[in-house]
């Protein structure tokens, strides 16, 4: 089968490549797949994540005002899609060009919309009443244009409740890695970890709020952010405000961000909202407890609250704080959910995602 996967870049080091370099290596490795990309304008030459030799990568560069960019934009994908002949195309765009690719291509084959983000992300823009009707007349037409692909994949069940679609389904983000049972987290330092670009969703403000909480009576333990540095955010600026500067550090993305989960003994998800949070999984599979905002979607779907990791609503920056504090206090309480964790988060290992996603496609042939 061959199988084209359409998305914007491939070669940063988000959530999306990261799930990309994946779901493609692992197909084309264990699966009949003959396995293309298509991208947009991609700047890098090298990507972030590894993405295997037996994938075919082919790029469009397009450029000026939105007519011609449109036009570029068309005329390229058509060509290419004439070219590579694809039995499936899975879109993972996205933007709001990306539900108007089956009306672009005139759906030469099966198409499948993969939606990587909540409908929350509209959020951070939405500032005034006419961004928020011309957000809602998006909403509407996305609604519409999701109806023509043949399915449309979200990540979550909560994520169901955002779009009236009936030909919707759920597919989880897979694991990263699984590592054995001696690279499990120790839970013994006294370090909490984040993972995630600064940016309004990530809410790395809110967590700072609580740091300054638990710094009150733990100022031993120390906060660790790892992800894509922010001017515009200012988190030194608030930490500092915060008198919490010297135990808050703060990481460009690396890519041996395994290594920073088994050093951890927590995780702690500060967002506003979450397409899934894989995040999560991944500190779970190094047997870490997770405390986290139950932000719409995904910490609910993955935590079971007081079982494997803690939950607390949304917004209240005190009871996240709780929260750690209860996971700081009690090291036997530490070590049964990060254990549970280890546990139920092997619903998410490749193998059984790879498995929904091989039986998807053949099922549209």
């Amino acid at each position: 089968m061959r199988l084209l996967y359409l998305v914007n870049q491939i070669g940063g080091p988000g959530g999306l490549e990261r799930v990309l370099s994946l779901k493609a290596n692992y197909l084309v490795q264990n699966y009949d797949y003959e396995i293309h990309f298509i991208t947009l304008n991609e700047p890098n030459p090298e990507p972030f994540y590894y993405f295997s030799s037996k994938l075919v990568f082919h790029n469009i560069r397009v450029s000026g005002n939105p007519i011609k960019y449109i036009f570029e934009y068309t005329t390229h994908l058509r060509t290419l899609i004439k070219t590579i002949q694809p039995d499936v195309i899975s879109v993972c765009d996205d933007g709001f060009k990306g539900f108007f690719v089956p009306l672009i291509l005139g759906k030469p084959c099966p198409m499948i919309y993969e939606r990587h983000v909540s409908r929350n992300i509209a959020l951070q823009n939405n500032t005034s009443l006419l961004s928020e009707k011309i957000v809602s007349l998006k909403f509407r037409i996305m609604n519409i244009l999701g109806r023509t692909y043949t399915n449309f994949i979200v990540l979550t069940d909560g994520n169901l409740k955002e779009w009236k679609i009936k030909n919707i389904k759920v597919i989880p983000n897979p694991l990263s890695f699984y590592p054995p049972e001696e690279e499990m987290s120790t839970l013994t330092n006294k370090k909490v970890l984040a993972v995630g670009k600064q940016s309004f969703q990530k809410g790395y403000d809110r967590l700072l709020q609580s740091w300054k909480i638990v710094q009150e009576t733990h100022p031993d333990w120390e906060l660790d952010i790892y992800g894509t540095i922010s001017e515009k955010e200012a988190l030194p600026e608030l930490a500092k405000a915060l008198k919490v500067e010297n135990s808050v550090n703060f990481h460009a993305p690396v890519k041996n961000i395994a290594a920073k989960y088994k050093e951890a003994s927590m995780y702690v998800m500060s967002s506003r909202y979450e397409g899934f949070g894989m995040v999560l999984t991944e500190a779970m599979a190094y047997g870490v407890p997770c405390v986290s905002f139950n932000c719409p979607y995904g910490p609910s779907d993955i935590i079971s609250h007081h079982q494997d990791g803690i939950l607390v609503p949304n917004h209240d920056t005190a009871a996240l704080a709780n929260g750690m504090l209860s996971l700081m206090n009690d090291a036997q309480q530490r070590t049964r959910m990060g254990a549970n964790a280890r546990a139920n988060v092997k619903r998410y290992l490749i193998e059984e995602i790879a498995q929904q996603w091989d039986n998807l496609f053949k099922s549209l042939l």
